[in-house]
């Protein structure tokens, strides 16, 4: 009988070499909590206190995940190549774009720091076109992709896009007069690509639900990820429309972000479903996917607020509500795993 492998001393060098690409979703799920939070502080006036801890506490949390995730470029170059080739890990890696664009927003949100969220915008823009734009290049130009690999992570890419103007449409007011039709242009060209590629892609993952083996308990959390783009969506082109002067009559733009969050409403019983359909047949072990919960049920739960806020429909906030107190409870879950997984050391462990 084989002996346990001992798991590596954890140190400095061995947590950059290790380092999760997908680490940013931490930030990601925080800052869409602390977002959402502060929306219903305007119903609820207690909720502003959380609120802001949670701002301030993604602030720091970016800080910190960056310092390693920076420094893997650096002195992990072949673990980073490895990684970016992987066919499910390289879809990761535009969440650290994601990451800096929903600070943006939370920069804007709180406190109205309009000229810092500026500058994350800008930089989230570049950073993000240039890591979607690299991963599907490898994607496209290798054979390293096959059915087993398709999860719902590949709507990383796409979630990414259409999070542009989520920020930058608001931020259009305050841009540079010499920048503001670019700034326009680039919003229209990441919800655009990011819509379109998500239709495409939405249609691959359902090949694979369809007709290929059910997805590893590890990667469950993943189903949520769906929640992600029809939340951002209705949340980017009702900016973006509100944005925007030849935008004309607004009631097909409220038709079509009513539609597509009727979707998103449908999707969250069904991940609710598909969970507790795994959690009877597997253990659902915790890893790093589990924030793959949090973002997409914050996108959804902002695109409710927002399609509330235009509408005055009652139904959509009522579903706010509820996906808003599942991200309360699985955020808290995942936050005090995670701690414990970082205290540990296991969660900067090599996979065999």
């Amino acid at each position: 009988m084989n002996a346990p492998i001992a798991p590596d001393p954890v140190s400095f060098p061995l947590i950059v070499r290790t380092f999760a690409p997908g680490w940013p979703a931490a930030v990601m799920g925080t800052g869409a909590f602390a977002l959402t939070t502060l929306h219903f502080s305007h119903q609820l006036p207690v909720l502003a206190g959380l609120a802001w801890v949670l701002h301030w506490f993604n602030l720091a949390l970016f800080a910190l995940i960056s310092i390693p995730w920076l420094l893997r470029w650096v002195i992990a170059w072949p673990a980073v190549v490895a990684s970016f080739r992987h066919p499910v890990a390289a879809n990761f890696y535009p969440s650290y774009a994601i990451a800096i664009l929903v600070l943006a927003a939370q920069l804007r949100a709180f406190g109205g720091h309009d000229a810092a969220a500026l500058v994350a915008w800008w930089l989230g823009v570049a950073l993000l076109f240039s890591l979607t734009l690299a991963v599907l290049i490898s994607i496209f130009q290798g054979e390293h992709v096959n059915l087993d690999h398709i999860t719902p992570g590949i709507f990383i890419p796409p979630v990414a896009l259409v999070l542009i103007p989520v920020a930058g449409a608001p931020l259009l007011a305050v841009q540079p007069e010499v920048l503001r039709d670019l700034a326009l242009t680039i919003n229209a060209i990441g919800l655009g690509s990011g819509i379109f590629m998500y239709m495409a892609l939405l249609a691959l993952a359902f090949h694979r639900f369809y007709v290929h083996k059910r997805l590893p308990p590890t990667m469950a959390p993943t189903f949520w990820i769906n929640l992600a783009p029809l939340g951002v969506t209705v949340v980017s082109v009702l900016n973006l429309v509100a944005a925007t002067p030849f935008a004309g009559d607004k009631a097909p733009y409220l038709m079509a972000v009513f539609l597509l969050w009727g979707f998103g409403a449908f999707w969250l019983v069904l991940a609710l479903l598909f969970t507790w359909s795994v959690r009877k047949i597997a253990q659902l072990p915790f890893s790093l996917t589990w924030w793959a919960f949090t973002f997409p049920l914050g996108a959804f739960t902002l695109g409710s607020q927002r399609l509330s806020e235009v509408t005055g429909l009652t139904t959509p906030l009522a579903f706010g509500w509820l996906a808003w107190a599942l991200l309360a409870a699985i955020w808290t879950l995942t936050l005090v795993k995670t701690i414990s997984g970082v205290a540990s050391g296991r969660l900067f462990q090599p996979h065999p």
